[in-house]
């Protein structure tokens, strides 16, 4: 049996080894920096965090069934904002997508100003998109809905770009050669190439927005965070217990299903 030897590492010069210890010096200064700086009185934050587990975790762990159809319901109107959300921001991203993609404009300006678009939109946090959108069409589901899917887009027109700009050139140029036009090159080129990344994309998203809409009925945007949000108003832990454990189980089951679904797509 042949032995592989591995090359010696090269070694590091004494300015390099100096360098290396300065930043772990600087790190660990900027932590205990950070610490120290803090106004808290520790033993009492560690005494009250010690009360609070021992009284809220046991019953968390005792759910209230009694609360079982709004829950249901509520968690229902969740899966919904996050599939209606999703399926706009999958559709939006599509011509953004294309518009941030070079290989398609063929024009730095036009790629540019796409990739700007892009960017501006996820620099918004959902949660913030939730509050300006109940503010413009009031405390309902339908903000939900509009903030998933403009937060949405910008991360799924990013993706889409990239997926456009790692296709196969070739196909489409041979097309080009034997007089196809445009549509003809998209139809026939681009988009089969495409597709299944774009579905798997968009499913994927789908589970992020899943989680995302559940904590949006917070600032009145729908969903099962309207009802997380009265539990913990009026210390009622455990129907808090029983909402915990209905997200849980509706994002496992889904995750499992779209991961499915994700292998056999891709």
């Amino acid at each position: 049996m042949k032995t592989i030897s591995l090359p010696p590492k090269p070694e590091r010069s004494l300015f390099q080894k100096l360098k290396k210890i300065v930043l772990i010096l600087l790190v660990i200064a900027l932590y205990l920096w950070t610490f120290l700086g803090i106004d808290i009185d520790w033993a009492r934050a560690w005494e009250r965090v010690l009360n609070n587990f021992s009284r809220v975790i046991p019953k968390l762990f005792s759910p209230d069934w009694s609360a079982s159809n709004e829950v249901f319901w509520n968690i229902l109107e969740t899966i919904f904002i996050a599939f209606a959300g999703s399926l706009m921001a999958a559709i939006l991203a599509i011509p953004l997508g294309f518009l941030a993609a070079h290989n398609m404009t063929g024009s730095r300006i036009l790629t540019t100003l796409g990739k700007w678009i892009l960017s501006a939109v996820r620099a918004f946090p959902d949660i913030i998109l939730a509050i300006l959108f109940v503010v413009a069409v009031g405390p309902n589901a339908f903000a939900g809905v509009l903030a998933i899917a403009i937060g949405s887009t910008g991360m799924l027109g990013k993706l889409y770009s990239e997926v456009i700009e790692s296709i196969d050139m070739q196909v489409v140029e041979a097309m080009e050669a034997n007089g196809a036009n445009k549509i003809q090159m998209l139809f026939y080129a681009v988009i089969p190439q495409i597709i299944p990344e774009f579905l798997s994309y968009a499913i994927y998203r789908f589970e992020i927005d899943i989680r995302a809409s559940s904590i949006l009925g917070i600032v009145g945007a729908g969903g099962i965070g309207t009802m997380i949000i009265f539990a913990a108003n009026n210390r009622n832990w455990n129907e808090m217990g029983l909402i915990l454990l209905a997200i849980i189980i509706v994002v496992t089951v889904i995750d499992f299903v779209s991961a499915r679904i994700r292998r056999k797509i891709v």
